[in-house]
């Protein structure tokens, strides 16, 4: 058995969100463990749905021997600074030095990270990985869904494993995986086959979900041609927000045998690019949203708005208004919105206190051009210090501090503010503040996908709403500039050409 580097660096890059990722984005983690270093990381990530975890326990069970070097992750949003990214990857790259000769290392990464000096965050530091381990020790990496896979991440390395559920209920089993991926290539003595694809469309966060089609099924398609091909397989749709040329979906695979993992990712990159049509989903408006919503839902069966264009966990702040505007507009009781990512808010509101009224200007602290705080006379019904844990699928165990909460009321309508930015993806959020979801009629919940793992199951409807925002539900809504050329923007829509320069 051997001595098996373990460290992780995550982040899903957005480069046209209103703000980068600091060094203390990733101190605090954003709803993520904070920054850790070295022996802490197993027992800071024990028991949680990360991949190093399951990794790191998959590697014990087995027999191999683990040295900590890094761990650390920061929510969604524009490029990682150069101070954070060199920070972080050369304290990464020390300890590795200093842990002498390793038999294998194995990285928690996300595959979406962009950099204020690197298009290719993961690529590089695979690359530096390797000049210090050097050709013959393995590297095998777990991998984010929405990862926009390199060429030279494929090539720096033997062995990229990605998640297979959105929501990432599976994210501590895409640790697992890549361990005994690791350990059949360390067994194996040699480098596994590699096979590598990629699409010719982007598609939208809301349509690439897995509990719905086409993505469902093809979940079901790379199951099967793994199991019938013996190969390591993966299916990333990418991150649609990312504004570089190797941004987009990707196939790729990892076995003994150089023909049938060939076989088992042409196989999958034809069945996803057949179902190309089937990404296409509807969108709706804030206002017609929260119409329909009034109608059908009820107390016990609340009807769920996504506010998936300020999603936190795709690059957004959590701070716009455009959808609580309209629910106060129509007067919508019995509604709920949350997270509203507003520090200054949840402060006035604890200073305040409970049960008194107070005029509030809500959210749009991100200054994006044309909007404004939502101004009010809110009634505070609600304090707490937002430090609980986690309950549902897709953020089991994780330890939430998302510093002082707040719940106003307004006409019927109720939010539920955080000081630190996380997308509302787990009941606890709510019932920490003393609100029981279910017995809501409608949930307005800044989230793209991942709230469906914890949410779906009690809701009447799901309707995604296009309200104001940075993440982008359809990728044609963006200016893209760098992109490479004939890829094409949404489900059989138009390819991207290259913006003419000026004078030309």
């Amino acid at each position: 058995m051997g001595l098996i580097a373990v460290g992780g660096f995550q982040h899903e890059t957005n480069t046209f969100a209103p703000s980068k990722a600091d060094y203390a984005a990733f101190e605090h983690g954003g709803g993520w463990p904070p920054l850790t270093r070295g022996a802490a990381i197993a027992p800071r990530l024990s028991g949680s749905n990360i991949p190093a975890a399951g990794a790191i326990e998959t590697l014990h069970s087995i027999g191999h021997r683990t040295v900590g070097l890094v761990w650390g992750a920061a929510s969604p949003s524009a490029q990682v600074t150069r101070d954070a990214y060199e920070r972080i990857v050369g304290d990464m790259l020390a300890r590795l030095g200093e842990a002498g000769p390793v038999d294998g290392v194995y990285l928690d990464l996300h595959g979406a990270m962009v950099a204020e000096h690197l298009d290719d965050g993961e690529g590089e530091l695979l690359g530096r990985i390797r000049r210090i381990v050097g050709p013959r020790v393995p590297i095998v990496a777990s991998l984010d869904l929405h990862a926009n896979v390199t060429r030279a991440m494929v090539d720096r390395c033997d062995g990229l494993v990605a998640y297979r559920t959105y929501p990432h209920v599976d994210m501590a089993d895409a640790g697992m995986r890549a361990a005994r991926l690791l350990d059949r290539v360390l067994s194996a003595g040699r480098a596994p086959e590699k096979s590598f694809h990629t699409l010719d469309f982007l598609t939208g966060l809301p349509s690439q979900c897995t509990m719905i089609e086409p993505a469902k099924g093809l979940y079901a398609v790379l199951d099967g041609l793994e199991r019938e091909h013996d190969t390591a397989l993966s299916f990333a749709p990418g991150f649609p927000m990312a504004d570089f040329p190797e941004c987009g979906m990707t196939v790729f695979g990892y076995g003994t045998d150089k023909a049938r993992v060939e076989t088992a990712a042409a196989a999958l990159k034809y069945a996803i690019a057949d179902a190309e049509g089937q990404f296409s989903m509807e969108l709706f408006e804030p206002d017609a949203a929260v119409v329909r919503a009034m109608a059908r839902g009820r107390p016990g069966l609340p009807v769920v708005l996504a506010d998936t264009q300020d999603n936190p966990g795709a690059g957004g702040n959590g701070d716009t208004t455009g959808l609580l505007a309209a629910l106060l507009s129509r007067r919508a009781r019995g509604a709920v919105l949350g997270l509203l990512i507003d520090p200054p808010s949840a402060a006035k509101a604890h200073a305040i206190g409970a049960g008194r009224k107070a005029g509030f200007a809500l959210g749009e602290i991100s200054g994006v051009a044309g909007h404004f705080p939502l101004e009010g006379e809110f009634t505070i019904e609600r304090l707490a210090d937002g430090q609980f844990t986690c309950t549902g699928p897709m953020f089991l165990g994780f330890r939430m501090d998302l510093g002082p909460m707040a719940v106003l009321e307004k006409d019927g309508v109720r939010v539920v503010i955080a000081s630190r930015k996380c997308q509302a993806a787990d009941q606890e959020m709510f019932r920490h503040v003393g609100m029981e979801p279910r017995a809501q009629s409608i949930l307005a919940l800044k989230s793209s996908v991942h709230f469906r793992a914890d949410f779906e199951p009690i809701a009447r409807e799901i309707m995604v709403v296009v309200a104001p925002g940075p993440a982008k539900a359809d990728p044609t809504m963006f200016t893209w500039s760098r992109l490479r050329k004939g890829l094409r923007l949404k489900p059989l829509g138009p390819a991207f050409a290259a913006p003419q320069a000026i004078g030309s």
